[in-house]
């Protein structure tokens, strides 16, 4: 294997991640800088460190802006830290301080940072609605803290999980990890999807499967997301919508999700829930207290009005025995007036919709529907998922059945004597070599690979601020230290990376193995000729 943990451990303290979020509308009187902190990661740092870390952050934003005003700084790289910078809503920011390796520079690529924090905010919003919504509808800030802390610890939570690789690891609580992308994670690309290719007929049932499922609402508008496995099969939702659900599908619907043990991602402990003062939200250690970790959150005290959902819980959906999959995390309000069917609401429309999801064995069916158009609530809903078990039933089988079929494994998409990423920028969807066989490249590899794809984040970043009208096009590539070449091949919204292996390899052998691969692979999208 070609990492080992001793020799890829970067030893930190607790402090060595730090996350917070700001307002910069907030808090610009002495005596009232606090009120700007909207979350801040590990809440048990003094209260001046806290301020030293966003008046920097602050005094950065402001400076950049002078020379940028329509997009201020994205990362500073100091000497032992790195500062990633994204700008979720005007004037709210998000900023992620990780501690440098001192054994390797290149450990961290700043844009897998900052798409963490993306991922952090467009979750959020999809559950919650914006920052600033939630901030005008209480001006005091109480109710924003509450879902930022809760949903943010059990998303930093979710980061936690037992690794053959302890490299790049934080401590996150006793005996635990927090796992952030590192150079390993250089053949990934976050906020995207993975597709799984059909054949014709397969295609033809999905295609017959949405239209029946479309039907079944009748005159009310519906979209669709079909899983089979961990992979996207059809989806009738914008790319953003599909990114985001279905980054939560993965991480909490599909079969592999709902099985104790087997999902990548390991969640907090279970506890005795607890009442606590909006100041602690603040205040109190980095992790979740073992008392927030019971699936009935109360709210902080003095504040009873608020109640917080947390939808990235563990161990809170499960399959019905009609097939449905249900949860009670949404709960109901004693009055009743608030629905127990999960809401979501969708990044174009801005509508909220009501999430159905169905399964059978390995196909995850998710549909969802206005809830503007379901005078009824529940009992609407219900309908429609009676309409779903009467008519879609026999479809569910047969596609299920045809791509189980065309199913060969997690190793679908290895091709021999390569190792690659391949991503659609346009439709936010990638490709890449199986996780497993990614783990017999050499550290010298994945640390080539992953300074190449800084050095592309940048040229596609300085393209992007100079407005130049076209897309950037890059053709690098570098021979690494162990002889292994690292490819990066940058063409009309379409990036390819890639790594050889090969020792007696030459620049030309290393080229003509590009072509083929694109010619095969991809329509020769990064062919030169």
């Amino acid at each position: 294997m070609g990492l080992s943990s001793a020799s890829t451990t970067a030893s930190t303290t607790p402090e060595g991640l730090q996350l917070c979020i700001f307002d910069l509308r907030r808090g610009q009187n002495e005596g009232q800088e606090l009120d700007k902190i909207l979350f801040f990661f590990p809440a048990d740092l003094p209260f001046s460190a806290q301020f030293s870390v966003i008046g920097l952050s602050e005094g950065l934003i402001t400076f950049t802006r002078i020379f940028s005003p329509e997009a201020a700084c994205e990362a500073i790289e100091a000497e032992r830290h790195s500062h990633v910078f994204y700008e979720a809503e005007p004037d709210i920011w998000m900023v992620m301080v990780v501690e440098k390796s001192k054994e390797f520079e290149a450990i961290w690529r700043s844009d897998a940072l900052r798409k963490v924090l993306k991922e952090v905010h467009y979750l959020f919003v999809m559950f919650h609605g914006s920052i600033r919504a939630l901030l005008d509808k209480d001006p005091g800030g109480g109710l924003t803290r509450s879902h930022l802390y809760y949903f943010i610890m059990d998303y930093l939570g979710a980061f936690q999980k037992r690794s053959p690789f302890d490299g790049c690891c934080w401590d996150f609580l006793v005996g635990k990890k927090l796992l952030l992308p590192s150079f390993r994670d250089c053949l990934k690309e976050r906020g995207t999807v993975q597709m799984l290719t059909v054949g014709r007929e397969a295609a033809i049932e999905v295609q017959s499967l949405v239209r029946v499922l479309e039907s079944c609402a009748g005159n009310i508008p519906c979209h669709s997301l079909i899983l089979f496995q961990d992979l996207l099969v059809s989806t009738t939702l914008s790319p953003d919508d599909t990114v985001n659900l279905f980054a939560y599908a993965v991480l909490r619907l599909t079969p592999r999700a709902l099985s104790s043990g087997v999902s990548s991602w390991s969640y907090l402990r279970k506890g005795a829930t607890s009442h606590v003062s909006s100041s602690s939200i603040l205040a109190r250690p980095g992790g979740v207290p073992e008392q927030f970790q019971g699936s009935d959150v109360n709210p902080p005290a003095g504040d009873n009005n608020y109640r917080v959902i947390r939808p990235l819980q563990q161990d809170k959906w499960s399959k019905g025995k009609d097939g449905f999959l249900v949860t009670d995390i949404w709960g109901a309000e004693a009055s009743n007036l608030i629905s127990a069917t999960p809401t979501v609401l969708l990044h174009q429309t801005e509508e909220r919709m009501y999430l159905c999801v169905h399964q059978h064995k390995s196909l995850t069916l998710i549909f969802l529907i206005p809830v503007s158009s379901v005078l009824i609530g529940d009992q609407g809903v219900s309908v429609v998922k009676q309409q779903v078990l009467e008519n879609v039933s026999l479809k569910l089988l047969k596609v299920e059945e045809k791509l189980s079929k065309g199913w060969v494994g997690e190793n679908a998409y290895h091709v021999s004597g390569y190792r690659y990423l391949l991503v659609d920028g346009d439709r936010n969807v990638s490709r890449a070599s199986p996780a497993g066989k990614v783990t017999t490249l050499t550290k010298d590899s994945l640390l080539a690979l992953s300074k190449l794809r800084e050095e592309v984040d940048l040229e596609k970043s300085r393209a992007q601020s100079d407005n130049a009208g076209h897309e950037k096009e890059l053709e690098v590539s570098i021979r690494a230290k162990n002889n292994a070449w690292v490819i990066a091949r940058v063409t009309r919204g379409k990036e390819l990376y890639m790594v050889l292996e090969k020792a007696n390899e030459t620049l030309l052998y290393a080229s003509d193995a590009v072509e083929k691969f694109s010619n095969r692979y991809c329509n020769g999208a990064f062919s030169l000729n």
